[in-house]
């Protein structure tokens, strides 16, 4: 009877240690988060500078491998301060109506500076994103009071920075959004 036991005590001690064991691997910390092609950016509003008489010029956007890229060229001058943030829904500026844009998730983008005369302010197509990994649809919300406001769906609400670079007497403010938020 005593082997018994003991022979009992022996399992039950080999199925603990064995449980022990399996509980501290599912216990080990994960790998950290892999950012996503290097990319650290995040969802906060993104705001910079001040109001300018530079004028906006045009709007093109591009596809990189990690992210889509919209640009907005100003003409010569300063800089255009800028305000880039996620909301629920882009308005037209002045009217305040709201604007359908096609994504999970909408970036307002407002320019302090004025709109060049014949810019397609009200365009609700106003660059093809066909095909692209983030972007859904580009729309032009207004020029009104020397602001230039913008509406950018993308899939859904993803990581993103915004730049704004300078060279050959012009300026552009990129917005770059990422095509995922980690590796």
């Amino acid at each position: 009877m005593k082997r018994l036991i003991a022979s009992f005590v022996a399992i039950m001690a080999s199925f603990a240690m064995a449980g022990t064991m399996a509980a501290s691997a599912s216990a080990a910390p994960a790998a950290p988060d892999r950012p996503y092609c290097g990319i650290r950016w995040g969802i906060q509003p993104k705001e910079a500078g001040s109001m300018v008489q530079t004028r906006v010029r045009n709007v093109r956007a591009g596809q990189h491998p990690c992210f889509d890229r919209l640009v907005i060229d100003l003409g010569a001058g300063p800089s255009a301060g800028y305000s880039v943030r996620y909301v629920r829904q882009i308005v037209q500026d002045a009217s305040g109506q709201p604007i359908p844009v096609r994504g999970g998730a909408r970036l307002s983008i407002v320019l302090r500076a004025p709109a060049r005369n014949g810019f397609p302010v009200n365009s609700h197509n106003l660059v093809n994103v066909t095909g692209f990994g983030t972007f859904r649809q580009v729309v032009a919300a207004g020029s009104f009071e020397g602001v230039t406001s913008f509406g950018l769906g993308v899939s859904y609400k993803l990581p993103f920075r915004v730049l704004v670079l300078t060279g050959a007497g012009a300026s552009r403010v990129v917005i770059d959004v990422a095509h995922k938020w980690r590796a």
